[in-house]
């Protein structure tokens, strides 16, 4: 073989190396286990609470906070987003209180005071979902709200596709599917969606997770069982993550009631920066009149 071929292939061979060994990064950057975002308690506004355990479905044990009067209100559940913990979301939880609801807030299973040493993006998190609303069953609530940001918006649409206790839903950034995201991410950043490069991510995250299909976690193919149970889907007009055709396509697999609240300007999960009194009005208000 002639050496300027010998030295084409070894450089092909470094550059599938440093592909693959990014990919495989990357995977787990994704699936590993995150600290909390800066403590922010419900006794930062004064407001009364109790720390609380429970346990997901499949028994791994989860931290968590109600706070509220704890008698007959009904409970708004927090489901935060990815990579971060139940603190971050914490600014919201006075103006549900003042609207006459209790908040249940609580980290995922590899995040913040939760047990757990991997996260599976969306996929068991659903189980996290499941436990908390048994949590607030055996407690005697029986009217339940969901108010799922990012990755938690996908997992609060597929777990209230499934269990009829939760009586409406908002989700708040919900993305299609992670390759998409991966993506969009790409494309934001440096203009090219590297598509191959994405479906790779996508791969090992599957191989590190044990061979469970990402598929799993996507909510496009459950919106469609919560019906007659009303969703108000929120989403930023400007988001580098979920795409509006995405955007739209949640949104038309979704049965009725629905409603979209799109924010022109906003990024992912940037509603409630850009608008922030609408954004509080309009997410009491939609709990108001459906719990």
């Amino acid at each position: 073989m002639p050496p300027v071929l010998i030295d084409l292939l070894v450089v092909l061979i470094i550059l599938i190396a440093i592909i693959l060994i990014a990919a495989w990064l990357l995977a787990g950057r994704a699936t590993r286990r995150w600290k909390p975002d800066p403590a922010c308690t419900p006794d930062t506004y004064h407001l009364p609470f109790e720390h609380v355990t429970f346990t997901a479905r499949d028994g791994v044990r989860l931290g968590g906070r109600l706070t509220g009067e704890q008698g007959r209100r009904p409970v708004v559940i927090f489901c935060a987003g990815l990579f971060g913990s139940m603190d971050g979301d914490t600014g919201l939880v006075p103006a549900f209180y003042k609207a006459g609801f209790d908040v249940l807030q609580f980290d995922w299973r590899g995040h913040g005071i939760s047990d757990g040493q991997r996260v599976t993006l969306g996929i068991d998190e659903s189980k996290d979902l499941v436990g908390a609303i048994d949590f607030l069953q055996a407690r005697g609530v029986k009217r339940i709200g969901l108010l799922g940001f990012s990755m938690g918006a996908g997992v609060a649409l597929r777990v209230a596709a499934q269990d009829e206790r939760a009586r409406c839903i908002i989700a708040d950034g919900a993305n299609r599917h992670l390759f998409h995201v991966i993506q969009e991410a790409f494309r934001s950043r440096i203009g090219l969606a590297l598509k191959p490069f994405a479906w790779l991510v996508v791969k090992f995250i599957e191989l590190r997770l044990g061979g469970i299909s990402l598929d799993e976690a996507s909510p496009l193919g459950e919106v469609g069982k919560i019906s007659p149970r009303p969703v108000l889907f929120i989403h930023g007009g400007s988001d580098p993550f979920v795409s509006l055709a995405d955007q739209e396509a949640l949104f038309a697999a979704c049965g009725d009631p629905k409603t979209l609240w799109r924010v022109e300007g906003a990024g992912h999960r940037e509603a409630e920066k850009v608008e922030p009194e609408a954004y509080r009005e309009r997410v009491t208000g939609f709990f108001k009149a459906n719990l």
